[in-house]
C-alpha cells in the first residue's frame, strides 16, 4: 500500500507481538520510515496516519511501536470531554472533538508532581477489551520532545493527559500498562489475547 491510498490506516501489533517488548531507537524529524506493509513516509506522514489510525479504534494516543515501528514517536489528542471520548459517541466522528492534536519525537518525561494518581481507568489499543483501574502515574509531568518540524519543545500536563503521555510513553520503552499492576490482576485477563488483528 502507497502513502497516498485512500484513508490509509495501519494494522496495530496486539499483545504478545516481540515488537511491543522492544526499547525503540531515537529517529529525527527529516527520517524516512517504513511501516511493515507498507512503502517508505516520511515521518510526518506517518505521524498523520497514525493519528487517522488512532480515531479509526476510537484511541486517544498510539505510539510507533503498536504499527511496528521501532522508532521513538507517539501521537495523542485532547478531546472535549476527556477520557470519556468513547461513551455514547459512536456515531459521531472523533475528529470534530479534538481540542488539541500532539506528535512527539524522542520525549523526555520528568514528574513535576511525584504524588501517584490511580483514580483513572486504563485500557490499550493493543489489548483490546482490557480495562483496569489503578495505573499509578505521575500526577503532573513536563515533557520534552522534538516536533515535526524539528523545532525542540517542552509542555507540561496533568492529569488525564498526564496519564495518556506517560502510557504512550511506556510503548517506547516496551512496557504495558498492565506492567503496573500486581501479576495477579493481569495474568487472567491477556491469557487468551489474540496477536495480530488487520484493520480495515
Amino acid at each position: 500500500m502507497t502513502a497516498t491510498d485512500a484513508h490509509l490506516i495501519y494494522p496495530i501489533r496486539l499483545y504478545g507481538d516481540p515488537v511491543l517488548r522492544r526499547k525503540a531507537r531515537a529517529l529525527a524529524h527529516t527520517d524516512t520510515l517504513t511501516v511493515p506493509g507498507f512503502e517508505a513516509q516520511t515521518v510526518r506522514e506517518v505521524a498523520n496516519t497514525m493519528l487517522e489510525t488512532m480515531f479509526e479504534e476510537r484511541g486517544v494516543g498510539l505510539a510507533a511501536p503498536q504499527i511496528g515501528l521501532q522508532v521513538r514517536l507517539f501521537v495523542a489528542v485532547e478531546y472535549e470531554d476527556d477520557e470519556e471520548e468513547n461513551e455514547g459517541k459512536e456515531g459521531k466522528p472523533l475528529r470534530s472533538r479534538v481540542l488539541r492534536e500532539y506528535v512527539m519525537l524522542n520525549p523526555v518525561i520528568k514528574a513535576i508532581n511525584q504524588k501517584k494518581d490511580r483514580s483513572y481507568q486504563e485500557g490499550c489499543l493493543s489489548i483490546p477489551g482490557i480495562y483496569e483501574e489503578g495505573v499509578p502515574r505521575m500526577r503532573r509531568v513536563s515533557v520534552s520532545y522534538t516536533d515535526l518540524d524539528g523545532a525542540a519543545r517542552t509542555l507540561e500536563a496533568e492529569d488525564y493527559l498526564a496519564r495518556v503521555f506517560q502510557h504512550e510513553y511506556d510503548h517506547l520503552d516496551g512496557r504495558f500498562f498492565l506492567d503496573h499492576l500486581p501479576a495477579e490482576v493481569t495474568d487472567d485477563e491477556v491469557d487468551n489475547q489474540p496477536t495480530e488483528r488487520n484493520i480495515t
